[in-house]
């Protein structure tokens, strides 16, 4: 097996392993479970990419999440990202293009579960002509260049999570009642050690809006702020899914990732700015 550095820093390319190997062989898994916990983001170009296919390479790491209610693929492994209905673009008001803005925020997926992920497959079946990328940033480097102070302050603070806060910031109906309902807040600490390497991650998320014991000004604040910071970390290592490739797949351990999915769909009726991708999410970031 071949690991090909993506940036300073974080994320690497497999070569030499395929993902049906991880699925099936032991001893692949063994070799990309290590890659996974050092390098954080894991990219397989060129993969044999079907539904199955990407539930059992994600199997090898765990049980899965269902999908939450009022999402393409509701109670699947699958969660679906699109921007066609019935092979046409939508339009920029309709529902999938505000879920696409939402997801356009940094994040970490499903801190706003009560059972938050291990990490998140993500595999690109359809994709637009130009942009449409998807872009990570290291938060563990973001916590290695956070100030001494900051870190001492961060060590045991807890910041609450919640999904209709990302889908507010986007549009004050975006995110459902059942979601709201189905998706209460939840409560987690702002920094995680990652126990087979003990290396640390900063936990944040655009779905964080409260720390324990600072006022809500202040904590908006200094949620935003970090944020910021989480980003340019993104500025400097700069891994993006470019080259774009049908069948490329990208595992990410949320304890080291940040996300955003950047999308472009300004011609409803242009074939080249579909966009259909699929990811499963693994249960399990309990430290």
């Amino acid at each position: 097996m071949e690991l090909v550095p993506l940036g300073p820093g974080f994320g690497v390319e497999v070569k030499g392993v395929s993902i049906l190997d991880v699925a099936t062989d032991a001893e692949a898994y063994k070799a990309v479970r290590a890659a996974f916990e050092e390098h954080s983001l894991l990219v397989f170009h060129d993969q044999p990419i079907a539904d199955d296919i990407q539930v059992a390479y994600s199997r090898a790491f765990g049980p899965l999440e269902l999908t939450k209610v009022s999402s393409l693929g509701q109670n699947t492994f699958y969660s679906r990202l699109t921007n066609t209905m019935n092979g046409k673009v939508v339009p920029p008001d309709h529902r999938q293009v505000l879920i696409a803005q939402a997801n356009a925020l940094w994040h970490t997926d499903s801190s706003f579960k009560k059972t938050p992920a291990l990490a998140s497959v993500l595999t690109a079946r359809v994709l637009p002509g130009g942009d449409g990328d998807t872009e990570f940033t290291s938060t563990r480097m973001a916590w290695e260049r956070l100030p001494t102070d900051l870190q001492d302050k961060l060590k045991d603070a807890v910041a609450t999570h919640s999904y209709a806060n990302s889908r507010d910031q986007i549009h004050p109906d975006l995110a459902t009642e059942l979601e709201r309902r189905a998706l209460p807040p939840v409560r987690w600490r702002m920094n995680w050690r990652n126990p087979s390497n003990g290396k640390r991650a900063l936990y944040i998320a655009s779905h964080a809006y409260a720390i324990e014991g600072m006022d809500d000004r202040h904590a908006r604040q200094l949620l935003a702020e970090l944020i910021r910071h989480r980003g340019r970390q993104h500025a400097r290592e700069d891994i993006r899914s470019a080259p774009r490739r049908h069948g490329n797949e990208y595992a990410n351990r949320l304890d080291g990732v940040g996300l955003r999915v950047r999308r472009n769909s300004k011609r409803s009726d242009a074939q080249e700015d579909n966009s259909q991708q699929r990811y499963t999410s693994i249960p399990g970031f309990l430290m």
